[in-house]
């Protein structure tokens, strides 16, 4: 293959893979390995009707936004265009307001699935039980306000 010839797309294998090698140094805020958090979130995409693209960026949604990978890579990655929109429509950056955020999500095809099945998995009862008080009552009012921006419907209180 020349310099010139496109590469084969990444599959979901190695998407996976990627992610996975990305972030193996990181926890969740309650200690756990964070590649747990980043296969619920693609597997919540996939039984949710998710197509690969949408399952790809689930598996890499916030490697940018944590440093994992550089936007730069995922620019050159061999991912389909759908699937880097999706990773940069979900990357929060520094300075931005939920409600911009939120739009940003509501306006790029396909994104709203992706951030759907993470806020599904931030919010999962026994996930959030593992957090001491302060830190469950913040994040449960924070993706309560975000459940309210992307017209989702409210989880239940833990």
């Amino acid at each position: 293959m020349t310099d010139n010839e496109p590469r084969p797309p990444l599959t979901l294998t190695e998407v996976e893979a990627l992610a996975r090698d990305a972030h193996a140094a990181q926890t969740d805020k309650a200690g756990r390995p964070y590649a747990e958090h980043l296969r619920a979130v693609a597997e919540g995409v996939r039984v949710r009707g998710g197509d690969e693209d949408q399952i790809a960026a689930a598996w890499l949604h916030d490697s940018v936004e944590d440093d994992a990978l550089s936007e730069d890579w995922l620019h050159e990655a061999a991912l389909s265009a759908r699937t880097k929109a999706i990773v940069l429509a979900v990357t929060k950056r520094p300075g931005e307001s939920p409600q911009a955020y939120a739009a940003r999500v509501l306006a790029t095809p396909g994104a709203l699935l992706v951030k759907e099945s993470d806020l599904a998995h931030n919010t999962n009862p026994e996930r959030l039980a593992a957090l001491d008080t302060r830190t469950r009552t913040r994040l449960t009012e924070k993706y309560e306000k975000m459940h309210e921006l992307l017209g989702l419907q409210k989880p239940p209180r833990p």
